[in-house]
């Protein structure tokens, strides 16, 4: 019995003394998560997907109502084209009827300012003969003005209309054409993105949201897994984290797997995954573990689930010709 005791003590004092680096990282398989959200808050108004399905990319996965924005669109477009046609009117310049008609006012302005310069000569006449008041002369006086007027309008008028127009007025309404076709492009930009696409091929994870649920602006709507071969990701205890790095070799063992699987790390966390290190004593700090991402070479990968338990463990060459970048063939 006492025998047994000093075995089992030995065991003890050789597991503590032995290198970390001998002893396996846990986690599991893992795949890129991808979280897809909506920008607009609308009713969903077609889920064509289910969870588990397998995408391509560009499929779609979920379209929202777009009855709101549709209205907005036509509403934009309507002023487009309200703008359109005004700048072609300005680059065609005035129609000739509309020139022959303002010469047509300018004659009958010249007519009726000729009438009230007689009445005018006419009343000035009388009123030193002293048969003609000084009322009835301001009279004539404030209808010769009038007529003055309403020629030198007439005169105006015509000469704009021949004079075409100006170039700052084509300026402007192009400046109005082009602000009315960014409104409309915008609108177009906002209905695009009603529809959520699968931006590569992955699974469905989860679809948060039912058939004609309001998200809100910015909510996860759909969840993938990138297709491919998943990676391990464990975490790497203190003392061996300074003796791997990014394309340091690794053994990966999956639960229900009898052979090892060749893996190479890609990613390697700078800081702590637990408690950070200014809170902890030089006894804690070999406690402290580090995540890494380890990819794991074979075409048979592609087919292994997500969440399987794994241990890695590291190979720790000391010829730096081991890390390569690159995942292993």
């Amino acid at each position: 019995m006492r025998s047994r005791g000093l075995v089992a003590l030995a065991l003890w004092l050789g597991a503590c003394g032995a290198d970390p680096a001998d002893l396996p990282s846990l986690g599991t398989l893992e795949r890129d998560r991808i979280e897809l959200v909506t920008e607009a808050n609308e009713p969903i108004a077609s889920i064509p997907v289910r969870e588990g399905e397998s995408v391509v990319a560009g499929q779609l996965l979920l379209a929202q109502d777009d009855a709101l924005l549709a209205a907005q669109r036509a509403r934009f477009a309507a002023v487009r084209d309200q703008l359109g046609a005004r700048l072609a009117e300005l680059e065609r310049g005035p129609r000739a009827e509309r020139i022959r008609e303002a010469r047509a006012r300018l004659v009958g302005a010249e007519g009726t300012l000729r009438n009230a310069s007689s009445e005018w000569e006419r009343a000035r006449a009388l009123e030193r003969q002293a048969f003609e008041s000084a009322a009835t002369r301001d009279r004539t006086r404030s209808r010769l003005d009038e007529a003055l007027a309403r020629r030198d309008e007439a005169r105006a008028a015509l000469e704009a209309l021949e004079s075409g127009n100006t170039s700052e007025e084509l300026e402007q309404a192009r400046a109005g054409l082009a602000g009315a076709e960014a409104q409309l492009a915008e609108i177009e930009v906002r209905i695009a993105r009603l529809e959520v696409r699968a931006p590569c091929a992955a699974r469905v994870d989860a679809l948060p949201f039912e058939l004609g649920e309001r998200p809100p602006s910015g909510a996860v709507v759909v969840i993938l897994l990138a297709a491919g071969p998943p990676y391990a990701r464990v975490y790497v205890p203190e003392p061996v984290r300074a003796r791997i790095g990014s394309g340091s070799r690794a053994r990966v063992q999956v639960a229900g797997l009898e052979a090892e699987l060749d893996g190479r790390v890609r990613r390697l966390a700078n800081e702590a995954a637990f408690t950070p290190y200014y809170a902890l004593s030089q006894y804690d700090r070999g406690r402290l573990s580090y995540l890494a991402e380890v990819e794991i070479g074979g075409d048979a990968t592609a087919a292994l689930p997500t969440g399987v338990p794994v241990e890695v463990r590291f190979v720790l060459d000391s010829d730096a010709s081991s890390r390569t970048e690159g995942p292993p063939r």
